[in-house]
């Protein structure tokens, strides 16, 4: 393949040399078509087909090599062919043409292109997939547009070639009227300028509205398609509606009360959601206390001979929900009403696109409202195995009731929740057991990071099987047991307690999303598009139940999206950024994570460099013997644009931000490397990583030029 390609550029350079040689572009001016044109309509009345052939031959050679004089070989059509035969020959032979250069881009640079710019070209993919055949036809119907230019461009996305074909065909046919009825007054031409008048600039302008004019028009039958069976009310209790209070909802109330807009949140459990009661706040909680045990019992690391802690693992549980009830005030009814928001404790219903039932203690109502914001989040997947329900078991949802410490605690699940809680109850005392179905912890990051992370686990009494299928529970002799398949074999684990992280699952039933039709996606969440919008106009939704990021910082950052569309999406949509979306597992040591991976990258056929620093060098890493972990940066081959960058190591959830900020803004590792970072801190090492990379691409003639400079000056 890439010795074809050398071969076909060889030959593109090779027929674009000769035509400049042999002085092609003098053949093709006004000036050169008006002295010959006596001689070529004498050629093309003697020989029709002939001068047709080779008409057409030349035209599809200048446009699909995008050579210069396509202008003037469509004047030279009217003015030998006439108008009907001249727009004929010209529409074909140029979208011919057009075609094979858009051929030519995609195979000659489409694939390099992809490796070096693949995050930018996908988005470019997606929004072609979406409505590629109207960009390109506005672009044909103004003639201002470089023809060669959208030859080249488009061949680098993934539009279908027959759909390029089609629309150049019918989009170029208005300029090549226009240009090809001109060639038949050619003998009162004078200049190009003449062909294209003011009046008609703007003709252009304005037609080249016309195919983004007839997809708002399509847009709105699609939507008063789905409305047809609904009959809106004559006006509204509010503008917003929000259905759940959890990250996502609090967040939308919160920006549609700030523009002053009527929003009601209705809320059938507690306030806070998933992260306030069940997720976040009480991981973390849990996370720091066993934490703090674990530092007690590295004391001899840290020159202190013994050291020990007097705890119940009962008293610890109930910091837990101390905790929560301090964080609860933040989120709270109260401080939601004081914002101006009607917060309403019950179960919502959406009864139609613009209507809202809630059951309440005290009975139910239907509120009306101009457009709908779902946040109804998600729960724990619960699989379903033989003998589960029988023998009980905790989610990350319910395992905040257990007062009791289980001596033997079986963890189910490799992914971020699954490491979080069995890291912080092995440290508390538990003798767990981590089973994992795929062949690694942690299967989204890099290898090396599940290899820190397994090792970690097992150096502290976690008993870690990876590549053990669970396939039933059972109770043998008063003991729970679990039976795996591992390698063919059957493996049995015995346990006190189970606790089930094997992800969530979004809560798409129970609101009215199957009455109205409202679309799901493969993943089983609610089908948003780029705005947060389902397929009813004026219903969207955020957070857990829309996906695909489940974390809450990606739910607020969402929810910002939707309320700002659901209000002011008449004006003026935005589409959800997702460029630099960082996120965190809060085991010891931590992982930060933001952009890509090197596994994502190789994925997506992304080329990139690493730079790698290793926190055993960092001077703050060693004062607090923490050296254990890195900083990894993936950038663009040759240049300083991050791609990506995870961090594995004390705090790095706090030092990814730095590269958050970086990418979000486009700012390269060279930036990071002239800011001045506080001594000693583990930020620092955001620094060094930036470091490695510059010494890898020291210029080394420069160096070497100035070693001899400086040896001169020293005699």
């Amino acid at each position: 393949m890439y010795a074809t390609r050398i071969v076909l550029l060889l030959v593109i350079a090779t027929l674009m040399a000769v035509f400049f040689a042999l002085g092609g572009p003098d053949y093709l001016t006004l000036a050169a078509l008006k002295s010959q044109y006596a001689g070529i309509i004498a050629f093309s009345e003697a020989h029709r087909a002939q001068a047709i052939a080779f008409y057409s031959l030349i035209y599809i050679v200048v446009t699909g090599l995008s050579l210069p004089g396509a202008t003037m070989l469509t004047l030279a059509g009217g003015a030998v062919f006439g108008l009907f035969w001249g727009t004929v020959i010209v529409s074909f032979t140029s979208t011919l043409g057009a075609t094979l250069a858009f051929l030519a881009a995609r195979f000659l640079f489409r694939e390099a292109i992809a490796e070096r710019f693949g995050d930018r070209l996908n988005a470019i993919n997606d929004g072609i997939e979406r409505d590629g055949a109207y960009y390109l036809f506005t672009l044909r119907l103004v003639p201002l547009f470089p023809f060669f230019a959208i030859n080249s461009l488009m061949g680098l996305t993934t539009l279908k070639t027959s759909t390029f074909y089609a629309v150049s065909q019918l989009g170029m046919l208005a300029g090549t009227l226009v240009y090809v009825n001109a060639g038949t007054q050619l003998a009162r031409l004078d200049s190009l300028a003449g062909i294209l008048s003011p009046t008609l600039i703007v003709s252009f302008a304005l037609l080249g509205v016309f195919p983004l004019l007839v997809k708002k028009i399509l847009d709105a039958a699609e939507a008063a398609k789905i409305y047809r069976n609904w009959t809106k009310p004559p006006h509204f209790d509010n503008n917003l509606v929000v259905i759940g209070a959890g990250a996502g909802g609090l967040v939308t109330a919160y920006i549609a009360a700030t523009v002053k807009a009527k929003v009601t949140l209705v809320e059938k459990h507690a306030m806070g959601g998933d992260c306030l009661n069940t997720g976040c706040v009480p991981s973390k909680a849990l996370i720091r206390s066993a934490r703090l045990l674990a530092q007690i019992r590295r004391s001899a690391e840290l020159g202190i001979k013994a050291a020990s802690a007097d705890y119940a693992f009962a008293d610890v549980m109930e910091r837990v929900q101390t905790v929560i009830n301090t964080v609860a005030p933040h989120d709270s009814i109260e401080r939601y009403t004081g914002l101006g928001i009607e917060v309403i404790t019950g179960t919502a219903n959406i009864i139609s696109p613009w209507e809202v039932e809630v059951k309440t203690a005290t009975g139910t109502h239907t509120l009306t409202t101009r457009a709908i914001v779902i946040a109804a989040g998600a729960k724990p997947w619960v699989p379903s195995i033989p003998g589960l329900a029988e023998i009980g078991y905790f989610t990350s949802d319910t395992i905040w009731q257990l007062r009791e410490q289980p001596k033997r605690l079986l963890v189910l699940g490799g992914g971020a929740i699954g490491c979080e809680l069995a890291q912080a109850f092995a440290r508390l005392g538990c003798q767990v057991t981590q089973v994992e179905i795929l062949p690694r912890l942690l299967m989204r990051e890099d290898e090396d990071v599940s290899a820190i992370v397994e090792t970690r686990f097992q150096q502290e009494g976690i008993r870690v099987l990876l590549g053990h299928d669970a396939q039933q529970f059972m109770q043998e002799n008063g003991e729970k047991i679990l039976v795996a398949g591992h390698q063919g074999r059957e493996v049995r684990i015995a346990f006190d307690q189970v606790l089930l992280a094997l992800g969530r699952a979004a809560n798409v039933s129970g609101y009215g999303v199957e009455a109205l039709g409202i679309k799901l996606s493969p993943r089983n969440t609610i089908a948003v598009n780029a705005f947060q919008q389902t397929n009813y106009p004026n219903i969207y939704a955020c957070g857990d139940v829309a996906g695909p990021y489940l974390f809450t910082h990606a739910a607020a950052h969402q929810a910002w999206y939707a309320a700002v569309n659901a209000l002011f999406g008449g004006f003026r949509s935005f589409r959800t950024d997702y460029s630099a979306l960082p996120y965190a597992t809060f085991i010891d040591p931590e992982l930060a994570r933001v952009g890509l991976n090197e596994r994502e990258a190789k994925a997506q056929g992304i080329a990139y460099e690493v730079s790698t620093y290793s926190l055993n060098e960092l001077d703050r890493a060693i004062t607090d013997s923490v050296g254990i972990g890195f900083v990894k940066v993936l950038t663009q081959p040759g240049k300083d644009k991050i791609l990506g960058v995870t961090i594995v190591g004390e705090q790095a959830a706090e030092s990814i931000a730095e590269f958050v900020l970086a990418m979000k803004y486009k700012l390269g590792l060279n930036k990071l490397l002239q800011t001045v970072h506080i001594y000693p801190t583990m930020a620092e090492a955001n620094k060094y990583a930036a470091g490695v990379r510059k010494r890898r691409h020291a210029p080394q003639t420069l160096l070497k030029c100035l070693h001899y400079y400086h040896a001169w000056r020293r005699h």
